[in-house]
């Protein structure tokens, strides 16, 4: 019963609500990436629109804040449009302030997660705040607004930094942790020490039974089993493996960007031919024997920043493919991935996902092992006790 009560609270719940919190954010990472070949909202745009009542429309729209209303809608202008956004069902964030340009060489993608905001949050903000809007445009009395529903809520993020970086900062920030402390873990703490205690305290009266007693109080502590000498040797092992696999996780995201825009064909992208942004410039890609010389120049950046072994038998450098220029440029669109990668995408991001999956599972193993070299000795000790 007593180890019943110990895998049930203090194992089984909190994993399944860190593997929720993993999952929560897949789905942000997913739903952002799923408005990337949504068109931009922009002044032309906006007035070439032919409009009924009750229209919907998918777009992306950049802007600064204007104002905030107590109906909770924000008022956002974009160039030389002001645009409405209810925020009634919306999903809204907070990404970290961005520090430099890029991803910094030495990161741990889960630090800084993007923050889920209220709409109390939100009125304090400043005006003139970066904000991202992704979701419905609405035609409603006489004039296009977002709006959300609960089967298509707005993605709101409020932002620092430039606008071709934010795709690259928000897909990284939300490779968060899926941590054994998580929401769920207090309670789970919690339920499980008064369980063993109401247990400790049933025996009590009964002599015959002072080791089950003894053994649920000790189990009350199994938290702490990790972050106690041996096993705390294998604790901080485990949390940089995590941390390894989280980075290359991470990396596989950022190798998959430019992916998104290219066919798949049983479960692999076609990475060949060109393919049209939302905005109708051309992207693609060149793949060169040699790493170019604009990349030492900081003129094309390393998607990747730990890769810095230039002896590679091929480089993809992405981007928006002009007639009169060589290699790929910049693109308009800032959520079109430009930058260089080793080697193809596909393989690439495959082998991250390979690695992160191999060193998790090490990880784990580690852990327990500590942690059963912990309960050696503890029962080492309560048998002398007992």
């Amino acid at each position: 019963m007593i180890f019943g009560i110990v895998v049930l609270w203090y194992g089984l719940v909190p994993v399944a609500g860190a593997l929720l919190k993993r999952y929560t954010w897949f789905k942000f990472r997913n739903r952002f990436n799923g408005f990337r070949t949504h068109p931009i909202m922009d002044n032309q745009t906006y007035w070439q629109m032919d409009a009924n009542e009750g229209d919907t429309r998918v777009f992306r729209f950049f802007g600064e804040l204007e104002s905030v209303t107590d109906r909770q809608a924000l008022w956002v202008r974009g160039g030389e449009l002001l645009v409405p956004v209810f925020l009634k069902n919306a999903e809204t964030y907070l990404l970290p302030m961005q520090r430099n340009e890029g991803i910094p060489e030495i990161s741990d993608p889960g630090e800084e997660a993007p923050e889920k905001i209220r709409w109390e949050r939100i009125s304090s903000l400043a005006e003139g705040a970066k904000v991202f809007i992704g979701g419905q445009l609405s035609f409603q009395e006489g004039r296009w607004v977002f709006v959300s529903t609960k089967e298509n809520p707005l993605m709101v993020i409020f932002y620092d930094g430039p606008e071709h970086s934010l795709a690259t900062n928000a897909i990284w920030a939300g490779r968060h942790r899926g941590e054994y402390f998580n929401l769920v873990t207090p309670y789970a703490l919690i339920i499980g020490a008064l369980c063993l205690l109401f247990v400790a305290a049933f025996f009590l009266p009964r002599p015959a039974f002072r080791p089950t007693v003894i053994v649920s109080i000790v189990a009350i502590f199994t938290p702490l089993f990790p972050l106690v000498p041996p096993g705390l040797l294998f604790t901080v092992l485990y949390r940089r493996l995590t941390w390894k696999s989280r980075v290359l996780r991470a990396y596989s995201d950022l190798a998959k960007l430019p992916l998104h825009y290219f066919a798949l064909l049983d479960g692999n992208t076609l990475l060949h031919g060109k393919r049209v942004l939302p905005d109708g410039e051309t992207y693609g890609f060149v793949c060169s024997a040699q790493l170019p010389s604009e990349v030492h120049e900081g003129k094309i950046p390393m998607l990747i920043p730990e890769i810095t072994e230039i002896n590679r038998n091929s480089w993809y450098i992405f981007g928006a493919v002009r007639p009169s220029e060589l290699l790929p440029s910049r693109p308009k669109d800032p959520f079109a991935t430009f930058g260089v990668l080793p080697g193809n995408p596909t393989k690439f991001a495959q082998r991250c996902t390979a690695k992160a999956y191999a060193l998790e599972t090490f990880a784990w193993v580690v852990l327990l092992t500590g942690i059963a070299l912990n309960v050696f000795f503890l029962r080492m000790v309560l048998s002398l006790m007992i």
